[in-house]
């Protein structure tokens, strides 16, 4: 391995809140320690059309507080051909960039694991995603911004749902994974969670919902994944509504969408972010190189990217459970 002097840094795939506190962390402790360092506009796509910009521990300043991601972020279909690959591996030659890291979801890691294979430019990856689903890691950054803002919708839609004895079904973000889904029906006091990992018998669901809605003349919020196997809650909605029982009862579906990817990150995901960030400049300066820094425990831990978006990280069916008592 070259010695590393310049490194490039980019967020990609979807974006989620505190990629910018992970960019300011991968910035300010590489200029600690005389490393250069290049933004990479628009993940992947940026790479492709050397679209760098030269960072600073100024260029960060005033970031940590921010959503969204200053670099941009973008998907990319040229980086899947081995033809847009060639060109970035070009364009970071020519820019004098030996190491790369990369903040971002399972696409990101996946298409980062094909890039070292071909071109050996060692990268570290952060995991950036809200939905939490990455494998190596107990929590991604911008999890708990999405829990958070989620959680603080629904209380709202609580309100209005108990006001008028209203059952509501609340959409979140998930469409592989449920862990939005579950958490904010824990946080949210959800009578029920429709998630991926679980199959959903609707005819089962249809009695339960019914049952709290009519013998116990209250409101009720049913939190549904948007990857739920009956098609989310338009569809589950639109499944109450045709039976018969279905026809006294108010039901309201509300789809809290990309919500959940914006504003300020949390305290909690800043701190993560900052420490995730410091931890991919320590591992490839250690030598690490297609590896993914994460937290297990407490712990900075490394994780092959292979692995990252190979494995499937398990939901806590505790959680599942709790939710079915507490209900």
């Amino acid at each position: 391995m070259d010695v590393i002097q310049k490194i490039g840094v980019f967020t990609s795939g979807g974006d989620a809140p505190g990629m910018n506190a992970c960019l300011r962390a991968v910035v300010r402790k590489s200029v600690s320690i005389g490393l250069d360092v290049v933004g990479i506009r628009r993940g992947y796509q940026g790479m492709i059309e050397g679209d760098f910009v030269d960072m600073d521990a100024k260029s960060v300043s005033n970031i940590v507080q921010k959503g969204g991601t200053i670099l941009k972020s973008a998907r990319s279909k040229a980086f899947r051909t081995v033809e847009g690959r060639a060109k970035a591996a070009a364009h970071l030659k020519d820019a004098g960039i030996h190491g790369l890291i990369a903040i971002g979801g399972d696409g990101t890691l996946a298409g980062a694991s094909v890039f070292y294979d071909e071109y050996q430019i060692p990268l570290v990856g952060c995991p950036g995603t809200i939905d939490n689903d990455l494998f190596g890691t107990d929590e991604t950054i911008g999890f708990d911004t999405a829990l958070n803002t989620a959680i603080e919708n629904i209380d709202k839609i609580r309100d209005t749902a108990d006001a008028h004895d209203r059952l509501f079904l609340v959409e979140v973000m998930g469409r592989d994974t449920g862990f939005i889904a579950l958490h904010c029906g824990i946080g949210g006091g959800a009578e029920m969670v429709m998630i991926p990992e679980s199959l959903t018998d609707l005819d089962e669901a249809k009695h339960h919902i019914y049952t709290l809605m009519s013998s116990q003349h209250r409101s009720s919020i049913v939190i549904v994944a948007e990857g739920d196997d009956t098609g989310g809650a338009t569809q589950i909605a639109n499944v109450l509504k045709a039976d018969s029982a279905f026809e006294n009862i108010d039901l309201r579906v509300c789809i809290l969408g990309h919500t959940q990817r914006g504003g300020a990150p949390s305290a909690r995901d800043r701190v993560l972010a900052s420490r995730l960030g410091v931890a991919a400049v320590d591992a490839m300066m250690a030598g690490h190189a297609n590896v993914m820094v994460g937290i297990v425990n407490n712990e900075i831990v490394l994780t092959p990217s292979r692995n990252v978006w190979s494995r499937k990280k398990s939901i806590s069916y505790e959680l599942l459970g709790l939710i079915q008592i507490l209900s």
